[in-house]
């Protein structure tokens, strides 16, 4: 283990698994309000168990997923690229700055990129989002240290749970000026072998209308299961327990698409901390559909007490690792006849295969 440090740990690893990852919740002048995630993935395709991209002839991959949301009139566009291809001078200042894209350019070329401009200042671009961000709390290091026991491996974490935001989104080839607030999670994960389909969790990021931010789940390896909560209050005090319950409340959402059964209605408990919160999904219908490697990710409504003083707010909720249900052979074939011949267009696009 060594110690996080600013600003070389944003930059690129040398690890199994690592992600850029960003949510949002913005509003425009007319007072509709909307959401945002978008997760640069880096995967190392020699220790990453995923059949459909591990035969690739190169060491590391890069992937993206995003989620935009109209929340007032609960339209959702969610967009995956199995494969995007990064600049050659990515990493190679001294503060965060990736440059990507996807390579098939069927509808021509749209430059993404993820760069800091100062410390703790973002610009994020892609095809659909034009934001610039700055954080007004110092980082979160998960645990207290940044270094999560996580029972079967091991992981850095660090976030930055309240930035301040404003610019532009695309909805329907309409660009609108936006505002509100963002939050960045970084993960970089260094073990022998990575088998996403094996782990389960359900993570949640909150923002609460006091300027107190909660990062905590519940992770599942299959033989030992971690709970963390990690607290920024409004002073930047921080605190840390696994003292978290995080409890399920009504019924599953089942998926349309996939039958997969989804809880997006949660009771999260921090005795310790005298926290009492309850959490919905503002649009139900946000799954990520990746094969079989499908989950959910979707902005909530917070409501609760903390030392038995009312709160509200917003947040972000993941659930991945469900079993999939659908037993309908065609939809299955369908569906991995489909990834694979997506990654290895792109593959094929890219690489000369």
């Amino acid at each position: 283990m060594k110690l996080i440090k600013f600003p070389e740990d944003e930059q690129i690893h040398k690890h199994s698994v690592e992600w850029w990852y960003f949510n949002g919740h913005l509003h425009d002048k007319k007072g509709n309000n909307y959401s945002f995630m978008n997760c640069l993935f880096k995967l190392n395709l020699k220790r990453v168990d995923l059949p459909f991209i591990k035969k690739i002839p190169i060491n590391y991959v890069y992937s993206a997923h995003s989620i935009l949301s109209d929340l007032t009139h609960k339209k959702v566009y969610p967009s995956i690229d199995y494969i995007v291809v990064v600049s050659k001078d990515s990493f190679s200042k001294p503060l965060l700055f990736i440059n990507y894209t996807n390579p098939l350019m069927i509808n021509g070329y749209v430059n993404c990129e993820i760069k800091e401009t100062k410390l703790f200042e973002y610009k994020l671009k892609t095809e659909n989002i034009d934001l610039t961000m700055k954080s007004i709390k110092k980082p979160v290091l998960e645990g207290g240290d940044g270094y999560v026991d996580l029972g079967s491996k091991k992981t850095y974490y660090y976030s930055l749970t309240n930035l301040k935001t404003k610019g532009r989104i695309r909805i329907k080839d309409k660009w609108i000026e936006v505002q509100g607030k963002s939050w960045i999670d970084r993960q970089w994960i260094d073990i022998k072998k990575f088998h996403g389909v094996n782990d389960m969790w359900n993570w949640f990021s909150i923002q609460l209308d006091n300027n107190t931010e909660i990062v905590c789940f519940e992770y599942d390896d299959g033989k030992t299961k971690t709970r963390l909560a990690s607290i920024s209050y409004r002073n930047n005090k921080q605190e840390h327990t696994n003292d978290v319950l995080i409890i399920p409340t009504g019924k599953k959402w089942i998926s349309p698409q996939t039958k997969e059964g989804y809880f997006l209605s949660w009771k999260i408990l921090i005795p310790s901390k005298n926290i009492e919160l309850y959490v919905r999904p503002i649009i139900k219908n946000q799954e990520m559909r990746f094969g079989s490697l499908n989950y959910w990710e979707g902005p909530i409504k917070v409501t609760g007490k903390i030392k038995n003083k009312k709160v509200k707010g917003v947040g972000f909720l993941e659930l991945v690792g469900r079993p999939f249900q659908i037993t309908d052979a065609k939809f299955l074939v369908k569906s991995a006849i489909d990834v694979v011949k997506k990654a290895y267009f792109e593959s094929k696009n890219l690489f000369g295969l």
